[in-house]
């Protein structure tokens, strides 16, 4: 049986909640990682991966100057990187000179990698759309790596941003 709530009494029954970390390079060449929880699989083939993120974030200066980013998802021990990434701005910031993250180059674009991610994906800008608040990206998977080490995945566990890995 249902009964009918507000949406925000509703949206709240949505965790765990996956996240990713998103990577695309600004116009200057620095490398901004942003932690987004709308994210989904837009296509098994070819392979593609959609992100959602607020149209005032400056990653979408960063997508849509490059036309690529990665998606990382973050390792369990990557919480605090992935608060960090997700409430500091791009535009004020350099995250990665700000917060110790192993990176590696990424094979097919121009983006990184998080070497401690459990997997992450290379893709490059297939189609874009407002959606509300956010723009959608569409990307399609160019090259995909795992973690070598078994490493549990991290979620949003809780409103206001409890980060961890469900049981």
């Amino acid at each position: 049986m249902q009964k009918q709530v507000e949406y925000s009494d509703a949206i709240k029954t949505k965790y765990p909640e996956q996240i990713v970390i998103a990577i695309a390079k600004d116009r200057n060449g620095k490398a901004n990682p942003v932690t987004l929880g709308w994210t989904m699989i837009a296509s098994g083939s070819p392979p593609m991966m959609a992100i959602a993120v607020a149209k005032t974030h400056y990653s979408v200066e960063a997508v849509e100057f490059s036309r690529c980013f990665t998606l990382a998802f973050p390792s369990a021990e990557q919480a605090e990187a992935a608060l960090f990434f997700g409430s500091h701005s791009g535009r004020d910031t350099d995250k990665f000179a700000e917060f110790e993250c192993e990176t590696a180059p990424a094979e097919e674009i121009d983006s990184l990698l998080l070497a401690d991610a459990v997997a992450n994906f290379e893709c490059t800008l297939e189609q874009h759309m407002p959606a509300g608040d956010h723009m959608i990206y569409v990307g399609q998977v160019v090259a995909s790596h795992i973690n070598k080490e078994a490493k549990k995945r991290l979620y949003t566990t809780g409103p206001g941003h409890k980060l961890g890995s469900p049981s």
